[in-house]
């Protein structure tokens, strides 16, 4: 995993940015389940950064977090028929995502998975590049810089509008405030309660009711901004996202997704496709602003028609800082991977949090060390590194996500030098995504 020396000597050197203290022993039930709704990571010990299955009991059942990458492609590659989403997963994330192609399973999502694949085609990403260009040009334009900036509004504002336009062709300012209030409002709710994993998904908790809430005002603001979408004049090509998923057809039967369909795959896309990306490009900042040769290298090459320091940073942005920290699975039949047999009801884990730290697949894995990602650098085990998850379930925008990335950082860090106001350190938590401790203000100095 070690860059070459000629590389490293090119480069600016790996630092260590701040990190929360890794307990040295798991903590116990009541403070697992207390460090559910604040920070998850919390509650896995040193041992789970050291061992290849990582094992604990867990309310009745085993809990197994997997770091080894031939277990990891076991589960989420050659028995993925053996693995289903667990209840606690489906009740925190349903109301906003719906049936759409994260949560669905078995032939729905099969369908759903071939009929969208061509929407995120090469060809498609391309006819999406102008919609991303165009946002970053208005969103950053706009920018007041002559006061400290909170760099996460300001990039989750530029990812919905991202989002927003490569999905429906349309400017988001008329629906950003609600978006981003019904989703600070969700967050609030969206930490796990023992209820919420020892009773079925049929049956409602305490919490499940605001959940299902404010899902059901998400719902209908995402079906107002498709039939907004809708009503605008039609064009003789494809214009968006929208477009391509109103003309997708099931390649073996020629169906189409019904209206609930539609809605319920923007609602993921919508989500999926601007949360996770505010996020990375959140993170990139912090780090970039604590490691200013890095920067310096990001804005040199800004506008070339090659990036490879850019996408090195961000690939190791959310290497350290994986937006998507972890993924759950429930066994629903016995099976095997290396290092361990499972049992029909355990846990399986695979947390790219602890993954992308493990000290047996990375050097210096709690380094910001872009080199990694370099070309000519030796590239990370497979299974090893999994910012959009892999397998059949991969991210399907994941290509999407990747430009939108590049491209937004460059432009930041082309018009302006990004420092930190504090020397505060920013640390992760994260419940359903990896998000900082606070909102952290930066200064924005013109190059």
């Amino acid at each position: 995993m070690t860059p070459s020396d000629a590389l490293a000597d090119a480069f600016p050197a790996a630092f260590l940015p701040p990190a929360p203290p890794v307990p040295a022993a798991a903590p116990g039930i009541l403070a697992q389940l207390r460090l559910f709704r604040r920070n998850v990571p919390a509650t896995w010990p040193r041992r789970a950064y050291e061992d290849a299955v990582y094992q604990r009991p867990f309310l009745g059942r085993r809990s197994l977090l997997l770091n080894d990458p031939a277990a990891i492609r076991h589960v989420l590659v050659e028995a993925t028929e053996r693995y289903r989403r667990t209840p606690a997963t489906l009740r925190v994330l349903g109301p906003l995502l719906g049936q759409g192609l994260v949560l669905s399973e078995g032939a729905a999502w099969r369908l759903q998975r071939r009929t969208l694949a061509p929407a995120f085609a090469p060809r498609a990403v391309a006819l999406l590049l102008p919609h991303i260009h165009a946002a970053t040009e208005d969103v950053l334009g706009a920018l007041d810089a002559r006061a400290p900036v909170d760099l996460l509004g300001v990039t989750q504002g530029l990812a919905l509008e991202i989002a927003g336009r490569s999905m429906v062709s349309l400017g988001m300012a008329r629906w950003r405030g609600r978006l981003r209030t019904l989703l600070d409002a969700y967050g609030r709710h969206a930490g796990v309660h023992l209820p919420d994993i020892l009773l079925p998904p049929a049956v409602p908790t305490p919490w499940d009711l605001p959940r299902r809430r404010i899902g059901r005002r998400w719902m209908a603001l995402v079906a107002e901004i498709v039939a907004a979408r809708q009503a605008e004049p039609r064009a003789d090509g494809p214009r968006d996202l929208l477009d391509l998923v109103l003309a997708a057809r099931d390649p073996e039967t020629g169906r189409a997704f019904s209206p609930a369909e539609v809605r319920d795959q923007v609602a993921t896309l919508l989500l999926a496709g601007h949360e996770t990306t505010a996020l990375a490009l959140f993170w990139c900042c912090v780090l970039l602003a604590q490691a200013p040769g890095w920067q310096d290298r990001v804005a040199a090459e800004a506008g070339a028609a090659e990036q490879p320091v850019t996408r090195a940073v961000i690939e190791e942005a959310i290497r350290l800082y994986p937006p998507a920290f972890t993924l759950a699975r429930l066994a629903i039949e016995a099976d095997e991977v290396p290092g361990a047999r499972l049992r029909r009801g355990d846990v399986v884990l695979i947390a790219p949090w602890v993954l992308h730290r493990h000290r047996r697949l990375w050097q210096a894995p709690e380094a910001f060390d872009p080199r990694r990602f370099l070309p000519g650098a030796p590239a990370p085990e497979r299974f090893a590194y999994l910012p959009f998850g892999a397998g059949p379930r991969v991210c399907i925008g994941a290509q999407f996500a990747m430009a939108e990335a590049m491209i937004a950082l460059a432009g930041l860090v082309r018009r302006w030098r990004v420092a930190l106001v504090t020397d505060r350190p920013v640390l992760p938590v994260a419940v359903t995504t990896t998000q900082p401790d606070h909102r952290p203000l930066f200064r924005l100095i013109p190059r």
